[in-house]
């Protein structure tokens, strides 16, 4: 099932929700919507579903327009954060609740919820009432649920945002080898970045009712558009600087080459923590003056937190043991930081990165 959305557009009381939206969902990929609250993700989700209708635009499966079908009629899964699990009914019952509202026979009912009780690894709970399950068990019971009916897709909104982080972690392993093993189309939103990168096959960052920026968790992590997919996906340092004769000088130091900027103007450069390396003598033009302020070495990976020559710039730098065993770093040691990457934007011009 292939969905494709075509420059949809939801409002709310003149509050834009959705602003001129298109995407295409292909066939049996697992898609990420995600995005900050208020991005519109969510609202997306529920107009895809049929739960909301588009002031605007269209949603078609398949190529047939479904954009006024009912959502009872549209064939979709839904699996949502709280479980919206039927609290007086088993385990067996919740499961078994979408085949008995198609009249399915109690033999067929019996022998699909029993197949979907091993498929989503709770075998001998169908007896049991959602008040005895685990935040992780119920959650399984909802996509058991969701898988009753057979659906041609699958919409899940943040469907671990309830449960711990451990739980979270382990339910996306399982839901990626679930989704390998079914390949229903899916669509999950989530507002968590290492879940998206994780779990999706592409990601669709939203941001104020829009698409900032779609493609594969490796495309977008290594080559963002923005300012914002830059920020949004992993952490990141900001310079700030400014572009002359087709160089980019952080605060009076050389650092990096942007040659498609000619003329002078301001610029932020972004580098993630890992992207950073620290020396203890200067290695060249990209060398900037530091202070180590703190050093993290809980961990696989040591964080070491400096302030730059200006005073007032801190950064992260993610090291790995060997190299953090062979700098030995203290708190106020003068050190160099050497960005091996930088992406760079024009502060007036955020549509594109120039290097």
């Amino acid at each position: 099932m292939t969905i494709t959305i075509e420059s949809i557009t939801k409002r709310f009381n003149g509050y834009v929700a959705v602003d001129r939206v298109s995407l295409t969902i292909p066939d049996g990929k697992l898609v990420a919507l995600l995005g900050p609250s208020g991005s519109g993700k969510t609202t997306l989700l529920r107009v895809i579903a049929g739960l909301e209708v588009p002031d605007e635009g269209a949603v078609s499966m398949n190529g047939v327009d479904v954009t006024h079908t009912p959502a009872r009629l549209r064939n979709i899964g839904f699996v949502f954060q709280h479980y919206a699990l039927f609290k007086h009914m088993t385990v067996f019952d919740n499961i078994a609740f979408p085949l008995k509202v198609r009249k399915r026979s109690v033999e067929e009912q019996r022998a699909l919820v029993n197949d979907l009780l091993k498929l989503v690894r709770l075998e001998g709970f169908g007896q049991r009432y959602p008040s005895q399950l685990s935040g992780g068990q119920r959650q399984r019971v909802a996509l058991a649920r969701a898988l009753a009916a057979k659906p041609k897709v699958m919409l899940l909104d943040e469907p671990f945002g309830a449960l711990d982080a451990k739980v979270r972690q382990e339910l996306r392993q399982w839901l990626r080898r679930l989704h390998q093993e079914m390949s229903i189309t899916s669509l999950f939103v989530t507002h968590d970045q290492e879940e998206a990168l994780e779990l999706a096959d592409r990601i669709v960052v939203m941001n104020h009712g829009r698409v900032e920026q779609e493609g594969t968790p490796e495309d977008l992590f290594e080559h963002p558009k923005t300012p914002f997919v830059m920020s949004f996906l992993g952490d990141v340092n900001i310079f700030h600087g400014r572009v002359e004769q087709g160089q980019t000088v952080i605060h009076h130091d050389p650092a990096a080459v942007a040659p498609s900027v000619t003329e002078t103007k301001a610029v932020r450069a972004y580098a993630r923590p890992h992207e950073l390396d620290i020396d203890r003598t200067p290695r060249d033009e990209r060398s900037l003056p530091a202070k180590v302020r703190h050093v993290n070495t809980a961990g696989a990976t040591v964080k070491v937190e400096l302030l730059l020559r200006d005073g007032h710039t801190t950064v992260q730098a993610y090291l790995g043991r060997e190299r953090y065993q062979e700098l030995k770093l203290q708190p106020g040691e003068e050190v160099y930081v050497v960005p091996r990457q930088l992406r760079i934007f024009v502060d007036e011009d955020d549509e594109a990165p120039t290097a």
